[in-house]
């Protein structure tokens, strides 16, 4: 496989006093809207690397190293993985297969930065189940191989190295009457995952995005913050464990604003 890498580091500091209603969740997005906002070339504090993998697959990696990149763009330090697919739609099951094979192993890399090889993990699908747009999160929990029951009880059938993963789709605050936090913090507590995993929808200003970007940080998340709608942060700050998002766009402000 051919691969075309280029490296670009935005390292000049250079000051602003504007300030910036984005409306979207990728830091990738944010990071162009700030630098042409600004008429910059670079930003002090954050590091960018994109890599070709493919003519219609394409991974992007945003780093945000200090707080000067972390006030430019409103994201917390720490990697921001996009991956782009372009015809996702038409693709035929081989090129399926790649962008999956790519997620996976970008994913790998970034759970393996933070814990062992056999810790424990907890995939949470953020969401309404009942609502197409934000249904990602649920959705996906149907598909999980949760392997933890097994190996705690029935450890004859699953193979020694396998990882303990449980899983759960916890509800929206409309209709649980719970902030999802809440929820979190009493199964961390009790089970006491290594890492969590949390996978829901997010808000791009692209409409050409839409099922066709997924992104993934190590940042944690705060459910609702591209739409104006913030919950509760769902972080290591908050539960004491690392959290990894992995998002994709089923919506975008372009066609929640009429525009």
């Amino acid at each position: 496989m051919n691969r075309k890498k280029s490296v670009i580091k935005d390292n000049k500091n250079e000051k602003s006093g504007q300030t910036f209603n984005f409306r979207t969740d990728l830091a990738l997005e944010r990071r162009d809207i700030f630098k042409k906002n600004n008429n910059l070339q670079e930003i002090d504090g954050i590091e960018t690397e994109s890599e070709d993998v493919d003519q219609n697959l394409k991974v992007s990696r945003v780093m945000i190293t200090n707080e000067n990149g972390e006030k430019a763009i409103g994201k917390p330090i720490g990697t921001y993985i996009t991956i782009d697919i372009k015809k996702l739609k038409i693709a035929e099951e081989e090129e399926i297969q790649k962008s999956a094979e790519t997620l996976a192993n970008e994913l790998k890399e970034v759970i393996n930065k933070h814990i062992a090889f056999k810790d424990d993990i907890l995939v949470v699908g953020l969401g309404n189940l009942y609502v197409t747009p934000d249904s990602l999160g649920p959705k996906v929990i149907n598909d999980i191989d949760v392997t933890r029951h097994i190996i705690k009880y029935l450890p004859q059938y699953i193979d020694e190295n396998a990882r303990p993963v449980s899983a759960i789709s916890p509800g929206v605050l409309g209709t649980t009457g719970i902030e999802t936090l809440e929820i979190l913090e009493g199964i961390v507590q009790k089970i006491q995952p290594k890492l969590l995993i949390v996978i829901d929808a997010l808000a791009s200003r692209s409409i050409e995005r839409i099922s066709s970007t997924i992104q993934i940080s190590d940042t944690g998340i705060v459910p609702g913050a591209g739409v104006g709608n913030t919950r509760k942060e769902i972080s290591k700050n908050t539960l004491g464990i690392p959290v990894i998002a992995i998002r994709d766009p089923n919506g975008s402000r372009k066609c929640s604003s009429g525009k």
